[in-house]
Protein backbone atom coordinates (compact mmCIF):
# COMPACT_ATOMS: atom_id res chain seq x y z
CA UNK A 1 0.00 0.00 0.00
CA UNK A 2 0.79 3.16 -0.86
CA UNK A 3 2.45 5.14 2.14
CA UNK A 4 0.04 8.15 3.22
CA UNK A 5 1.76 10.91 3.25
CA UNK A 6 -0.54 12.51 5.33
CA UNK A 7 -0.14 10.14 8.24
CA UNK A 8 3.23 11.09 8.62
CA UNK A 9 2.07 14.84 8.84
CA UNK A 10 -0.75 14.17 11.26
CA UNK A 11 1.03 15.19 14.10
CA UNK A 12 3.11 18.70 12.85
CA UNK A 13 0.17 19.30 10.42
CA UNK A 14 -1.39 22.27 12.06
CA UNK A 15 1.43 25.12 11.38
CA UNK A 16 0.76 28.45 12.02
CA UNK A 17 0.48 28.81 8.57
CA UNK A 18 -2.38 25.83 8.09
CA UNK A 19 -4.24 27.62 11.48
CA UNK A 20 -4.10 31.24 9.54
CA UNK A 21 -5.48 29.61 6.34
CA UNK A 22 -8.10 27.90 8.01
CA UNK A 23 -9.29 30.78 9.76
CA UNK A 24 -10.25 32.34 6.38
CA UNK A 25 -11.72 28.99 5.24
CA UNK A 26 -14.09 28.84 7.93
CA UNK A 27 -14.75 33.12 7.84
CA UNK A 28 -15.91 32.17 4.04
CA UNK A 29 -17.72 28.92 5.09
CA UNK A 30 -20.01 30.22 7.96
CA UNK A 31 -22.09 32.52 5.72
CA UNK A 32 -23.04 29.21 3.47
CA UNK A 33 -24.10 27.31 6.80
CA UNK A 34 -27.04 30.11 7.70
CA UNK A 35 -30.43 28.06 8.72
CA UNK A 36 -28.37 24.70 9.10
CA UNK A 37 -29.00 23.96 12.32
CA UNK A 38 -31.03 20.80 11.80
CA UNK A 39 -28.14 19.60 9.13
CA UNK A 40 -25.69 17.02 8.95
CA UNK A 41 -22.61 18.00 7.79
CA UNK A 42 -19.65 16.17 6.20
CA UNK A 43 -16.37 17.03 5.83
CA UNK A 44 -14.95 14.91 3.49
CA UNK A 45 -10.93 15.20 3.58
CA UNK A 46 -11.22 16.74 7.12
CA UNK A 47 -7.60 16.76 8.48
CA UNK A 48 -7.25 17.48 11.89
CA UNK A 49 -10.61 18.94 11.66
CA UNK A 50 -9.10 22.42 11.29
CA UNK A 51 -12.05 23.61 9.66
CA UNK A 52 -14.88 21.46 10.80
CA UNK A 53 -14.56 21.56 14.14
CA UNK A 54 -14.89 25.43 13.36
CA UNK A 55 -18.73 25.48 12.32
CA UNK A 56 -19.69 22.78 15.06
CA UNK A 57 -21.86 25.52 16.06
CA UNK A 58 -23.74 26.03 12.88
CA UNK A 59 -24.87 22.44 11.93
CA UNK A 60 -27.00 19.34 13.64
CA UNK A 61 -23.92 16.89 13.16
CA UNK A 62 -20.63 16.58 11.75
CA UNK A 63 -18.79 13.45 10.96
CA UNK A 64 -15.11 13.73 9.61
CA UNK A 65 -14.13 12.14 7.16
CA UNK A 66 -10.21 11.32 6.21
CA UNK A 67 -8.19 8.49 4.93
CA UNK A 68 -5.68 9.30 7.43
CA UNK A 69 -6.07 7.58 10.44
CA UNK A 70 -3.38 9.87 12.57
CA UNK A 71 -5.32 13.23 11.22
CA UNK A 72 -8.65 11.31 13.08
CA UNK A 73 -6.45 10.86 16.15
CA UNK A 74 -5.73 14.83 16.21
CA UNK A 75 -9.34 15.46 15.49
CA UNK A 76 -10.60 13.11 18.05
CA UNK A 77 -8.59 14.58 20.89
CA UNK A 78 -9.56 18.19 20.03
CA UNK A 79 -13.16 17.17 19.90
CA UNK A 80 -12.54 15.63 23.40
CA UNK A 81 -10.45 18.41 24.82
CA UNK A 82 -13.32 21.12 23.30
CA UNK A 83 -16.27 18.88 24.77
CA UNK A 84 -17.80 19.47 21.08
CA UNK A 85 -20.51 16.66 21.34
CA UNK A 86 -21.67 16.78 17.75
CA UNK A 87 -18.73 15.50 15.78
CA UNK A 88 -17.67 12.07 15.21
CA UNK A 89 -14.82 10.76 12.46
CA UNK A 90 -14.78 8.02 10.10
CA UNK A 91 -11.43 6.39 8.45
CA UNK A 92 -12.76 5.69 4.91
CA UNK A 93 -11.60 6.76 1.47
CA UNK A 94 -14.60 7.42 -0.70
CA UNK A 95 -12.09 6.73 -3.87
CA UNK A 96 -11.82 3.25 -3.22
CA UNK A 97 -15.16 2.66 -1.49
CA UNK A 98 -18.79 3.31 -1.97
CA UNK A 99 -20.51 4.77 1.25
CA UNK A 100 -23.93 4.73 2.17
CA UNK A 101 -23.61 7.73 4.45
CA UNK A 102 -26.04 10.34 3.82
CA UNK A 103 -26.15 14.26 4.58
CA UNK A 104 -27.46 17.36 3.99
CA UNK A 105 -23.80 19.10 3.23
CA UNK A 106 -20.93 17.75 2.10
CA UNK A 107 -17.56 20.13 2.86
CA UNK A 108 -14.91 19.67 1.05
CA UNK A 109 -11.64 22.40 1.72
CA UNK A 110 -8.44 21.88 -0.21
CA UNK A 111 -9.11 17.93 -0.98
CA UNK A 112 -10.24 18.22 -5.08
CA UNK A 113 -6.32 19.12 -5.83
CA UNK A 114 -5.49 15.65 -4.37
CA UNK A 115 -7.53 13.25 -6.23
CA UNK A 116 -6.67 12.36 -9.45
CA UNK A 117 -10.10 11.63 -11.14
CA UNK A 118 -12.33 14.63 -9.60
CA UNK A 119 -15.54 13.46 -11.54
CA UNK A 120 -15.67 10.44 -10.19
CA UNK A 121 -15.48 11.88 -6.32
CA UNK A 122 -17.74 14.16 -7.28
CA UNK A 123 -19.82 11.56 -8.24
CA UNK A 124 -19.47 9.66 -4.88
CA UNK A 125 -20.15 12.90 -3.15
CA UNK A 126 -23.14 13.86 -4.90
CA UNK A 127 -24.51 9.95 -4.18
CA UNK A 128 -24.09 11.18 -0.04
CA UNK A 129 -26.02 14.23 -0.35
CA UNK A 130 -30.04 14.44 0.85
CA UNK A 131 -31.96 16.21 -2.24
CA UNK A 132 -31.79 19.62 -1.94
CA UNK A 133 -28.68 18.85 -0.09
CA UNK A 134 -25.31 21.48 -0.77
CA UNK A 135 -21.36 20.88 -1.98
CA UNK A 136 -19.24 23.37 -0.59
CA UNK A 137 -15.99 23.13 -1.89
CA UNK A 138 -12.94 25.04 -1.54
CA UNK A 139 -10.04 24.94 -3.59
CA UNK A 140 -6.79 26.97 -5.33
CA UNK A 141 -7.76 28.73 -8.52
CA UNK A 142 -5.43 27.10 -11.30
CA UNK A 143 -1.86 28.09 -11.07
CA UNK A 144 0.17 27.18 -13.93
CA UNK A 145 3.19 27.73 -12.09
CA UNK A 146 2.36 24.61 -10.26
CA UNK A 147 3.50 21.16 -11.55
CA UNK A 148 3.07 18.49 -9.40
CA UNK A 149 2.81 14.57 -10.06
CA UNK A 150 0.37 13.82 -7.70
CA UNK A 151 -1.85 17.20 -7.36
CA UNK A 152 -3.93 19.25 -9.86
CA UNK A 153 -2.48 22.65 -9.78
CA UNK A 154 -6.11 23.93 -8.95
CA UNK A 155 -9.07 24.35 -11.58
CA UNK A 156 -10.58 26.69 -13.37
CA UNK A 157 -13.83 27.63 -12.33
CA UNK A 158 -15.14 26.95 -16.30
CA UNK A 159 -13.94 23.53 -15.53
CA UNK A 160 -15.06 22.69 -12.45
CA UNK A 161 -18.59 24.04 -13.48
CA UNK A 162 -18.55 21.95 -16.36
CA UNK A 163 -17.63 18.83 -13.97
CA UNK A 164 -20.21 19.44 -11.25
CA UNK A 165 -23.27 19.74 -13.39
CA UNK A 166 -22.32 16.86 -15.54
CA UNK A 167 -22.54 14.87 -12.10
CA UNK A 168 -26.00 16.45 -11.63
CA UNK A 169 -25.21 19.19 -9.43
CA UNK A 170 -27.53 23.27 -9.61
CA UNK A 171 -27.09 26.44 -8.49
CA UNK A 172 -23.29 25.92 -8.79
CA UNK A 173 -21.10 29.11 -8.00
CA UNK A 174 -17.86 29.88 -7.93
CA UNK A 175 -15.79 32.65 -6.63
CA UNK A 176 -12.20 33.60 -5.77
CA UNK A 177 -12.38 34.79 -2.22
CA UNK A 178 -8.70 35.14 -1.39
CA UNK A 179 -5.44 35.56 -2.50
CA UNK A 180 -2.17 35.10 -0.41
CA UNK A 181 1.31 34.68 -0.35
CA UNK A 182 3.60 31.20 -1.05
CA UNK A 183 0.17 29.29 0.37
CA UNK A 184 0.08 26.74 -2.69
CA UNK A 185 3.35 24.41 -2.90
CA UNK A 186 5.16 27.60 -1.94
CA UNK A 187 3.59 29.99 -4.93
CA UNK A 188 1.50 32.73 -4.30
CA UNK A 189 -2.25 31.78 -5.25
CA UNK A 190 -6.00 31.92 -5.16
CA UNK A 191 -8.82 30.24 -3.62
CA UNK A 192 -11.93 29.76 -4.51
CA UNK A 193 -15.73 28.77 -2.66
CA UNK A 194 -17.99 26.12 -4.88
CA UNK A 195 -21.09 25.68 -3.77
CA UNK A 196 -23.52 23.96 -5.52
CA UNK A 197 -27.03 22.19 -4.69
CA UNK A 198 -28.51 18.55 -5.42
Amino acid sequence: MEINVFEQMAKRYDTEERIEIAKVIVKEVRPELRNSKSKSLIDYGSGTGLISLELSDLVDSILLVDSSKQMLDVANAKISHKGITNSKVLYSDFTQETTELKADIVLMSLVLLHIPDTKNILQSLFNILNNGGKLIIIDFDKNDKINHPKVHNGFSHEELKKRLSEVGFKSIEINTFYHGNRIFMNQDASMFISSSIK
